[in-house]
């Protein structure tokens, strides 16, 4: 829900277990308890999509969720993730855009210790885009009410005997009919690929062909989304919001043309999950501000975790019976 703060603060003084997201200022104006929150001033909320500096959006840890443990983590700690979720638990993982631990987390997830056993959601902080090389995105450990803009923080939860998690990921974008696309290196920054086989300048290649950069490159074997940031074309180099791997072959994603109604036709009927987020991308490129995405409320973010980091997805986690 999206709400103020001095709402947010009665609960927090309640006792509940909160997850929540608001600008920086906001939630360092917040008392120490059972919470852990990120920076971003864009929201789905009920009433549709919202920017707002001063509230605050809240996600409240259900009592099918028993007990919760609060852990921060650096680059060198994050692979312990999935170690420290208990075997019939639940993580919720937020890490600030812009760090290390964030690369380290997205160029390795995949083969951390304990990973896919336990279901693993969250989203990556952010600022607004009127801030972008002014602000840098933070993550707060509620228990302390710190700040951290090199660190993640993380909410590990044991679910209520009989209760299983389910984790869903809604991606609209399909992996087009055009060139297929490879990368030698894994990388969030890429100068040379390879186009159906023969090397390219990637910079090049996107500006030559006139791609349309608001939809993303997508695993062709896993259907994940790379998403662009910037096509440098003076330095030959692409940035982008997630790594590629070698090993993999890609290819654009087919354009949609009514993300609304492609979206809520992807919905489950009758969904009313636990946490869910959207892309900041989602939000901009579809337009989403004022318009509400039925079911799904809660902070629009700078990438998504469903075990491991995604972009241009939404993905929600639902507690239901086992």
């Amino acid at each position: 829900m999206l709400t103020s703060t001095k709402e947010v603060t009665r609960r927090i003084l309640a006792g509940e277990r909160l997850l929540l997201a608001a600008e920086e200022d906001v939630l360092a104006s917040l008392p120490v308890g059972n919470w852990i929150g990120g920076t971003t001033p864009y929201f789905m909320a009920e009433t549709g999509g919202t920017v707002s500096r001063h509230a605050v959006f809240a996600q409240v840890i259900p009592p099918e969720v028993e007990q919760v443990l609060i852990e921060t983590y650096d680059a060198d700690s994050i692979h312990r993730i999935c170690l420290d979720t208990p075997e019939n638990g639940i993580g919720f993982l937020i890490l600030p855009s812009a760090s290390a631990v964030l690369l380290e987390f997205a160029e390795k997830a995949p083969d951390f210790d304990g990973m896919f056993l336990r279901p693993l959601t969250g989203w990556i902080s952010g600022v607004h885009l009127d801030d972008l090389g002014r602000k840098s995105a933070k993550v707060f450990d509620g228990r302390t009410a710190t700040i951290h803009s090199d660190r993640g923080v993380a909410m590990h939860g044991t679910l209520a005997q009989g209760k299983k998690a389910n984790l869903g990921v809604i991606n609209l974008f399909q992996p087009g009919d055009g060139d297929v696309l490879a990368f030698p290196e894994v990388g969030f920054h890429v100068g040379e690929c390879l186009v159906n086989g023969a090397p390219r300048n990637f910079a090049e290649y996107l500006l030559e062909t006139k791609v349309d950069t608001r939809v993303p490159l997508v695993a062709c074997v896993n259907g994940s989304n790379v998403s662009f940031q910037a096509v440098d074309a003076d330095h030959g180099r692409v940035d982008l919001y997630a790594p590629v791997f070698p090993g993999l072959e890609y290819r654009l994603a087919e354009p949609i043309s009514d993300y609304l109604w492609c979206f809520h036709s992807a919905l489950p009927s009758g969904l009313r999950p636990t946490f869910s987020c959207n892309c900041i991308l989602n939000f901009l490129y579809s337009d989403l501000e004022g318009k509400i995405t039925e079911g799904m409320s809660g902070p629009i973010t700078f990438g998504e975790i469903a075990y491991q980091l995604l972009n241009q997805t939404l993905v929600y986690l639902s507690i239901e019976d086992g």
